[in-house]
C-alpha cells in the first residue's frame, strides 16, 4: 500500500471531474484498512467507493482512502435461501450478475446501478421496486477512530428512501468493508409491476419471465435511458423523487392534471423527478459542458472539461425552476462535496 500526493480523483468519479487529493491510498485488505487509519490517526480522511454517488467540487484537501476490497461468498444457505457475502470493493453490476448466474433472486431489478457493494446500505440504493432493504441482512463497518469492527443489521440501518444511519447518525465514523445479503434460491418473487419492464418484456414476447429476463430488461431500459459514465460523465440520477403527502399533492394536481404519481402508502405520493425537470423545460440542456441528457432529465451530465461547481450551478437551476413552477421541492440524491 502506497501513500501518494497531489493525486488526479478524475478516473476515480463517473462524472469525470478533474480534481486532485492531498493524499490518496487504496486499500485491498482489512489489515491494510486498519494500518492506513491507524498510522494516520491525526489525518483528516475521505473515504472513496466506486465514486458513483458523488459530484466533485473542489479539490480534497485529505487523506483519500479507496476501499477495494474483492470477494464474494455463499456464508449459509437452506431449500429456499442463500446468505451471500460480498466484500465492499466488488462492482455492484458484476455481483447483480453473479447472483442471477447462480440463480439467486432479489437483486434483478437493480441491474446496471452504478457504483459499489459497500456504498448500497448507505444510500439504500433502488431501481423499479426494489430496495437493498428488502434483501439486505447485515454489514461489517469499520470504526475509522478505533478501527474496531461492528455489524449493523438491516434494522439497526434505519433504511429509509435513500436514507440510513450512515448518512446521519453515524455519518463519516464508520467504512463499510463488506455486506450480507439474503436471496432466494428458488419460488422467485418476479417483480415486474414498475415502470417499463413489462413492456421491454412484451416487445420480447416474455410471458414468464426468469430472473435474468428481468435484469435483461432492467439493463435495456437503464441502456436506452441513461448514458455510460465511461462514454459521458454521469452520476446516474441526481435527484430524488419526490414524496408528497396526499393532501398537498391533490392541491398541485388540480392544476396539473397530467402530473404522474405512485402511490407509496395510504398518505403519500411519489412524483417522478425526471417528469417534473422535463415539463419544466430542461430536458437536453446544455450549458457549456454540463447539462440535462437528452433521454432522461434526471441525469445531469459532463460532456467533457465541466467542472463540478457548473454542475452544481445547473443543478440549483433545476430545482429552483421545478419549485418556481410546480411548488415542489427536489432533492440532490448525489452528496455533493
Amino acid at each position: 500500500m502506497q501513500i501518494q500526493s497531489n493525486f488526479s480523483l478524475k478516473k476515480y468519479n463517473t462524472f469525470g471531474i478533474e480534481a486532485s487529493a492531498k493524499q490518496f491510498a487504496a486499500v485491498h485488505s482489512i489489515d491494510e484498512l486498519r494500518t492506513v487509519l491507524a498510522e494516520n490517526k491525526n489525518e483528516k480522511k475521505f473515504i472513496l467507493g466506486g465514486g458513483s454517488n458523488m459530484l466533485l467540487t473542489k479539490d480534497i484537501d485529505a487523506l483519500v482512502i479507496h476501499i477495494d476490497l474483492k470477494g464474494k461468498e455463499i456464508i449459509k444457505e437452506d431449500d429456499d435461501f442463500v446468505w451471500v457475502k460480498s466484500q465492499a470493493g466488488e462492482v455492484w453490476h458484476d455481483f447483480v450478475l453473479w447472483t442471477i448466474d447462480n440463480n439467486f433472486g432479489g437483486l434483478e431489478n437493480m441491474s446496471l446501478i452504478p457504483g459499489n457493494v459497500g456504498t448500497t446500505p448507505v444510500q439504500n440504493i433502488g431501481a423499479y421496486g426494489a430496495e437493498i432493504k428488502d434483501t439486505f441482512v447485515s454489514c461489517d463497518a469499520m470504526n475509522i477512530e478505533t478501527q474496531e469492527t461492528k455489524t449493523f443489521t438491516n434494522a439497526e440501518c434505519n433504511f429509509g428512501y435513500r436514507e440510513s444511519i450512515f448518512k446521519h447518525e453515524v455519518k463519516d465514523q464508520f467504512i463499510i468493508t463488506s455486506v450480507i445479503y439474503k436471496l432466494t434460491k428458488r419460488n422467485h418473487k418476479i417483480n415486474t409491476s414498475y415502470g417499463d419492464i413489462l413492456a421491454e418484456l412484451a416487445k420480447n414476447n416474455i410471458s414468464q419471465p426468469t430472473l435474468k429476463d428481468v435484469s435483461n430488461a432492467v439493463i435495456a431500459i437503464r441502456q436506452s435511458k441513461l448514458p455510460d459514465p465511461k462514454e459521458l460523465g454521469n452520476s446516474g440520477s441526481f435527484f430524488k423523487n419526490p414524496i408528497l403527502l396526499k393532501s398537498d399533492f391533490e392541491k398541485i394536481h388540480q392544476k396539473f392534471p397530467e402530473m404522474k404519481f405512485y402511490e407509496v402508502s395510504p398518505t403519500e405520493v411519489k412524483v417522478p423527478a425526471g417528469w417534473l425537470i422535463e415539463q419544466a423545460g430542461f430536458k437536453g440542456k446544455r450549458f457549456g459542458d454540463a447539462g440535462v441528457h437528452k433521454n432522461q432529465a434526471l441525469v445531469l451530465v459532463n460532456y467533457g472539461n465541466a467542472t463540478g461547481q457548473e454542475i452544481l450551478a445547473v443543478s440549483k437551476q433545476v430545482q429552483k425552476t421545478v419549485f418556481e413552477t410546480f411548488g415542489i421541492h427536489i432533492e440532490a440524491e448525489v452528496n455533493v462535496i
